[in-house]
């Protein structure tokens, strides 16, 4: 019997191992999935280094938004051991000046007790309008944010706000990859996974129709069937 692949998978900002509940239950028989916990530190390079320390000698890995940001310092510094990749409603650049004061925004909103308001306000950008009465659905992404709290978003945010440019990494990504996004994702919208897709060589892309940010949660069956199927390359 052959072993499964070890496969990383990352959450997103204000995100924890709830998000990829769809892929933990379906693909079990297909990889050997952990997720990592991208908390504890407020820089990329030290998030990586830890999941590093913790990971196979060579594995998969799936992440998205924040997690896709990881993912690329994970390349940054073993490229070798990176199996396979799924990028994952991410985006390679890094924030726009606008993008980035809006995230300084809530980070001061934060700071001054104002946490809920911050996840409140995040909820219609994060999925799309149609899932907005899903009450199971809004009801994850929303206890999500509430139990990672302010201290690890802040950290996870300060992590982000001056994130490096990804785009000149792309031409040197040789692992089998996959790129997936929402074609009404709000906070990266679907050109941010066409750069992707058509900077690294080979790469897959799927853009799914009625989804925003959070494709894991929103289109399960395609994610999980997308990473199958990486996972077999």
């Amino acid at each position: 019997m052959m072993s499964r692949p070890p496969l990383l998978l990352i959450p997103g900002l204000l995100c924890d191992g709830r998000l990829w509940q769809h892929q933990l239950a379906a693909l079990a028989d297909a990889a050997d999935m952990t997720v990592g916990d991208h908390s504890t530190h407020d820089n990329l390079y030290e998030i990586a280094a830890t999941l590093l320390t913790k990971a196979p000698p060579r594995f998969a890995v799936a992440g998205l938004s924040m997690g896709g940001y990881i993912a690329f310092e994970l390349l940054r510094q073993a490229p070798e051991r990176i199996t396979h990749l799924a990028l994952i409603n991410t985006a390679a650049r890094p924030d726009s000046p606008e993008k980035r004061q809006r995230r300084l925004d809530f980070m001061a909103l934060a700071t001054r007790g104002r946490f809920r308001g911050v996840s409140h306000a995040l909820l219609p950008l994060l999925i799309h309008r149609d899932r907005l009465d899903d009450r199971e659905l809004a009801g994850t992404v929303s206890a999500m944010a509430r139990d990672s709290g302010v201290e690890a978003y802040l950290r996870e945010s300060r992590a982000i706000v001056d994130r490096p440019d990804s785009v000149p990494m792309l031409s040197g990504i040789a692992c089998p990859t996959v790129v997936i996004g929402g074609l009404q994702d709000q906070l990266t919208p679907p050109e941010c996974q066409q750069e992707i897709a058509d900077g690294i060589p080979g790469a897959e892309l799927i853009l799914l129709d009625r989804c925003g940010h959070l494709a894991p949660l929103e289109h399960p069956q395609a994610v999980n069937a997308a990473l199958r199927k990486l996972l077999t390359r």
